[in-house]
């Protein structure tokens, strides 16, 4: 299972890490995804949720 927001789809994102001497190379970004137990239509599951769904209540925790 990818880390992927089940609610609104947030998954890792690309980028540069920058040395001091400004050196450029490949890194990735990681979202704020934790494993939570989830209410989807009567039926309980653990999900990956964002952090921001969990904080602006887009689900509904069991």
């Amino acid at each position: 299972m990818s880390r992927v927001c089940s609610v609104c789809g947030k998954g890792k994102l690309s980028g540069n890490k920058v040395s001091h001497s400004n050196r450029k190379t490949p890194r990735l970004y990681s979202a704020n995804v934790q494993k939570v137990r989830v209410v989807n239509d009567g039926v309980v599951s653990s999900e990956y949720v964002c952090a921001r769904c969990l904080k602006s209540n887009k689900v509904e925790r069991a």
